[in-house]
């Protein structure tokens, strides 16, 4: 008869929690993380597609270590070498192709219907990725990114409630 107790008491206590976290994440539509590309080759003033260089190929390696815990369904950038480079190592790791925007035309609509459901990561430039999360969050809020900063790293999280984003900065 303890036992019997004991299991129903476990029961009253576990099961009600489980069901908080289920509804915490089914009132989740979808979770964005917005990064501008690491550190460009800045050496020849006339290319307008350069490479990273070797500080940029690690910043892009320290984003993949950074986001090791966040399991995305995809990977968009811009169809520039630096921005490719700089997804490249995360894309990879979650064993997904890259997928390519326009940042001179959003549609910013369709964007969000597709990746409904998803945790998506979308890397851009100085500014296209604050116009972006603006966006994504239907107000200005963000304005564009110093050239020297490479490091912020913006979240956008939509639920059925409404929309929040934070940024930061990683090193």
């Amino acid at each position: 008869m303890k036992k019997l107790i004991l299991i129903l008491l476990i029961t009253l206590v576990a099961f009600p929690s489980c069901k908080e976290k289920t509804e915490a994440n089914e009132n989740v539509i979808a979770t964005y993380y917005l990064i501008r590309h690491a550190e460009k080759d800045r050496g020849d003033k006339t290319n307008s597609d350069p490479h990273l260089l070797q500080v940029g190929r690690q910043r892009a390696t320290n984003w993949k270590k950074h986001f090791k815990s966040v399991k995305f369904d995809a990977v968009y950038s811009t169809d520039y070498n630096r921005t490719k480079e700089t997804a490249m190592p995360t894309a990879k790791a979650n064993d997904l192709i890259l997928h390519f925007y326009n940042p001179s035309d959003l549609k910013i609509e369709e964007f969000m219907e597709k990746t409904k459901g998803q945790t998506v990561l979308i890397v851009g430039h100085s500014n296209t990725t604050p116009k972006f999360v603006n966006a994504l969050l239907g107000e200005d809020k963000y304005e564009d990114i110093e050239d020297h900063n490479n490091a912020n790293l913006y979240k956008v999280t939509i639920t059925k409630d409404g929309k929040t984003s934070e940024v930061s900065v990683v090193n």
